[in-house]
């Protein structure tokens, strides 16, 4: 294509050429590849180079320039446009470039058809590419799996067909799938189908390579893949939704029946869509994935929630040392007894060393030995050295501090046995709210080849309370100045408030002192656990969780 700048002469250089080239005496006018024709002020064709000849074969000196060239290079001459006008001769489109002398002008015709096939080229692309940029964000916006069938059955509708059919790959025999039509919303559903019904889906769900359109023949296309009311399908495009590792299902667009069948270029764009639409519903079902194991292990991993027990209330609380988690080091379990009458029931406090994850990892694994531990309870030293065997053969320097406490009714006492390893000792409130110290101690669990503990027998009145607490609690610094700790001190001053107030009542009380005191600093993982025998009357719980009823 020539370049109008070079051969586009200045105005007073175009008047010389055309003299000169009427006289015969410039052979460069005649060879120029670029089309010039000369027309006076009247419209009349004065004079026209080879390239203009062959461009307008109807272009003769002295005929009138409305009767051999372009109407809309007429006009623009007949008005005395003096700007680049533009227009089609044939399929190429030209510039025409005005150069006045004199009485005439002579109009220099540039061909744009590449230039202008390149920047419509390039406008296309480049549409393209924000399409897919937004498109993106638009999938990757939800982790949510059907939701992200959604957006992609909209885009796909909106930008790419008349109607889109998202399709995952099978559960429970069925398809879930999504379809939409251009302008209207998307439609969720499940598809009891067999893919080899159309021809490439199978293939497609399975991840191989899409099936050219032209394969396909829409009248022969199952009824289910076409949206209610969507009527007749002129073409068809399957193409696979590429995943992590897997597929993550496919994409069916189709087109009415009166607009053009797709391009290779479209299929094209269409896979490049799918490929950014695979990804995110793909990213959506590892979330689903890793969310539903999440939660199935934090169900393990979490405190449970306490209730009454043969006669005796028990309730706990715990806040993890990281507020934004729901799980960390300390941790508390209460096992009913056995089946028979008067067996004791066996509740346990402890604090694993570490935090987050890897501590509840370790939590869960202490929790889960001493379950299978439950028929040594009766003899607590017995069930700690086999629990401190085990976390020695680990060899990986982590420990844990432990209180265990056996808990039988008898009449409206409640007969306790206490035995710390390497914990701080319970706290007994009584009745008239004096606070009393159990003397209970024993060593480390996990770092020993073997350890030593004492254990306490205790004895609740009515309304009196057995505490068990983590290092947590009394370790909390906070305060007026934010660097004091909260104090054993201050928890037996907090306790002497509690005497004959419900398990529930109690815990919740200390939890919200300790965090009161904490504010908004930072903390090591706190739990308390309560066990309380029951007043009279008094509001306990309703089925054992939280308050709600009296009981006697």
């Amino acid at each position: 294509m020539a370049d109008p700048a070079r051969t586009a002469p200045a105005p007073q250089v175009a008047d010389d050429l055309a003299v000169a080239a009427a006289r015969g005496r410039e052979p460069g006018w005649e060879a120029a590849p670029t089309a010039a024709i000369v027309a006076d002020d009247s419209g009349v064709v004065r004079l026209l180079n080879a390239a203009a000849r062959r461009l307008f074969p109807a272009a003769e000196p002295s005929r009138p320039l409305s009767a051999t060239v372009a109407g809309w290079l007429a006009r623009a001459h007949e008005h005395g446009s003096a700007d680049v006008v533009r227009g089609e001769v044939g399929r190429r489109v030209f510039a025409a470039h005005p150069v006045a002398h004199g009485d005439g002008v002579t109009w220099w015709l540039v061909d744009e058809t590449d230039t202008r096939s390149a920047r419509e080229a390039l406008a296309r692309e480049q549409e393209r590419t924000a399409f897919l940029s937004d498109a993106s964000a638009a999938l990757l916006g939800s982790l949510n799996l059907e939701r992200c069938m959604e957006v992609a059955a909209r885009l796909a509708a909106q930008h790419l067909a008349d109607a889109a059919l998202v399709l995952a790959p099978a559960a429970g025999g069925n398809f879930p799938a999504v379809s939409c039509v251009r302008g209207g919303e998307p439609v969720r559903t499940r598809l009891e189908i067999d893919p080899d019904d159309l021809p490439g889906l199978g293939e497609a769900l399975q991840g191989f390579p899409p099936v050219p359109s032209r394969w396909l023949d829409p009248d022969a296309a199952p009824a289910w893949v076409r949206p209610a009311g969507f009527g007749a399908a002129g073409s068809i495009v399957v193409t696979p939704l590429p995943g992590h590792g897997v597929p993550a299902g496919a994409l069916i667009l189709l087109r009415r029946d009166d607009r053009a069948s797709f391009t290779e270029q479209e299929e094209l764009f269409a896979r490049l869509f799918a490929a950014r639409a695979g990804a995110a519903m793909s990213a959506a079902r590892v979330f689903a994935l890793q969310a539903s194991i999440t939660d199935t292990l934090m169900r393990e991993l979490l405190p449970p929630t306490l209730e009454q027990i043969g006669g005796v209330e028990y309730a706990g609380r715990y806040r993890p040392a990281r507020d934004g988690e729901r799980i960390g080091g300390d941790f508390y379990d209460v096992h009913p007894p056995a089946t028979t009458e008067g067996d004791e029931a066996l509740a346990v406090l402890g604090d694993v060393c570490g935090k987050g994850l890897d501590a509840a990892v370790l939590t869960g694994k202490i929790r889960t030995t001493l379950r299978a531990l439950l028929p040594m309870a009766g003899d607590h030293h017995r069930l700690l050295t086999l629990l401190n065997r085990t976390l020695a053969d680990r060899g990986d320097a982590r420990f844990v501090t432990l209180v265990l406490a056996s808990a039988r009714r008898e009449g409206a006492t409640v007969r306790l046995r206490l035995t710390c390893a390497g914990h701080p000792p319970a706290l007994i409130v009584r009745a008239d709210g004096r606070v009393e110290e159990a003397d209970s101690r024993g060593s480390l669990i996990g770092v020993l080849p073997e350890i030593e503990s004492t254990g306490a027998d205790i004895t609740l009145a009515p309304g009196e309370t057995c505490l068990l607490y983590t290092d947590g609690i009394v370790e909390a610094r906070g305060g007026p100045l934010g660097d004091e700790m909260f104090g054993e001190d201050r928890l037996r001053q907090a306790l002497t408030e509690c005497a004959n107030m419900p398990a529930d009542a109690v815990v919740e009380r200390i939890q919200m002192l300790a965090s009161q005191w904490i504010g908004r600093g930072a903390h090591d993982d706190m739990a308390v656990l309560a066990i309380t025998a029951p007043r009279g009357q008094h509001l306990a719980a309703v089925g054992g969780h939280g308050r709600g009823r009296y009981t006697a």
